[in-house]
């Protein structure tokens, strides 16, 4: 026999598993590859893609077969690798990740892969290759089988879930406000600062469309640079529920002023209302652009958000119309003030996005790392 040569084959990663790997590693997130090519080949297409680092192990499937759970789940903790695995192994895996703390996110394709997908968090499976069982195992389907698309996925949730907390502050802070605005007014002066009908306004017209419009904020740039938050973390963590009441505590005090400097200027509560309706409502649409970021309003951008833009505007439209048009105004039981009313009430209006600034400034609003 003559020898005339060697024929090799090579599965090659796609291009841009690298860069999302390396996103990855940024974002707290640890990729491990489970295969079921000979240990050799795992290592170097692991090498190749910076899954596999100096001080990292590698496992085989007949090395796994070997460790208890209590071996396991040490071995998970520098394992980036686990080659020449059963599916068994696969669901082994998983589940070791999930006794030490982790989050686990697993992608299949077989049906060999179910079960693993299944016990996963977060089970992900190939739209064109996979198989219907791992698609109905799984939470969640790759219309384009490419890793890529689960980190941008990642950094949509995170934004997804940024501009959920910032809603959700805005909105209770306002309600807290109006609240102890309320309350604080009945128990002082024995008199209700705001009609039912101008409560249900400002509800409707500075709290709803400034909180749709912040859960359209463009996604923060360095988002995955954070650390994934703790799995027991609440969305009132790092001071949020503080920073809530704080700023509904000072929406009060704001509103109580102008109550009460217009009922003493006018000779009419009528006159007080209308100031706490003004103040009120303004802060709270200024006040949306303080919830936009951690970041100062400044660096953020002041007009970066078209939605939050375009929904200030309509609500000053109304707010406006309500005011100013007297047929409306007496429908709501506002009266004409006098111009420096007006120009006070404007000026503690602009008070929170002042004192948001400061209190950022000396980093006193907290952001999870």
């Amino acid at each position: 026999m003559t020898f005339v040569g060697v024929t090799g084959m090579i599965d090659p990663p796609r291009k841009e598993v690298a860069d999302s790997v390396r996103t990855c590693r940024q974002a707290g997130i640890r990729t491990i590859m489970i295969t079921g090519d000979h240990k050799v080949t795992a290592l170097a297409i692991a090498k190749e893609l910076d899954i596999y680092r100096e001080g990292n192990t590698v496992v085989s499937g007949e090395e796994l077969d070997t460790m208890t759970d209590d071996e396991l789940d040490d071995a998970v903790k520098t394992t980036t690798v686990f080659a020449r695995v059963s599916p068994a192994d696969k669901l082994r895996i998983i589940q070791s990740l999930k006794r030490t703390g982790e989050v686990a996110a697993m992608t299949g394709d077989g049906v060999n892969d179910a079960p693993a997908l299944k016990a996963a968090d977060i089970g992900c499976a190939m739209g064109i290759t996979g198989t219907d069982v791992a698609k109905g195992a799984s939470d969640m389907t790759l219309m384009d089988d490419n890793f890529a698309t689960i980190v941008s996925a990642v950094r949509e949730g995170r934004g997804i879930y940024d501009n959920i907390k910032k809603a959700v502050a805005f909105l209770l802070g306002t309600n807290i406000g109006e609240v102890l605005v309320t309350f604080i007014a009945m128990l002082l002066w024995n008199q209700a600062p705001f009609l039912s009908m101008q409560l249900l306004w400002i509800n409707l017209v500075t709290d709803s469309l400034p909180a749709i419009a912040l859960g359209m904020e463009a996604i923060d740039p360095n988002v995955m640079d954070r650390q994934p938050k703790p799995k027991k973390e609440g969305i009132f963590a790092n001071g949020l529920g503080i920073q809530v009441v704080l700023q509904g505590v000072m929406f009060a005090i704001l509103s109580l002023i102008g109550f009460r400097v217009g009922s003493q200027v006018t000779g009419a509560i009528e006159g007080g209302r209308t100031m706490a309706f003004l103040v009120l409502a303004f802060a709270q649409i200024l006040h949306a652009y303080n919830m936009r970021s951690h970041k100062s309003l400044f660096k953020t951008g002041l007009f970066t958000n078209k939605y939050l833009n375009l929904a200030s505007l309509v609500s000053t439209a109304l707010m406006c119309l309500v005011l100013f048009v007297p047929p409306i105004a007496s429908v709501f039981g506002l009266i004409r003030l006098p111009m420096k009313l007006y120009m006070l009430g404007f000026g503690l209006a602009v008070v929170p996005v002042v004192v948001l600034e400061i209190v950022k400034a000396f980093g006193l609003v907290k952001h999870h790392k």
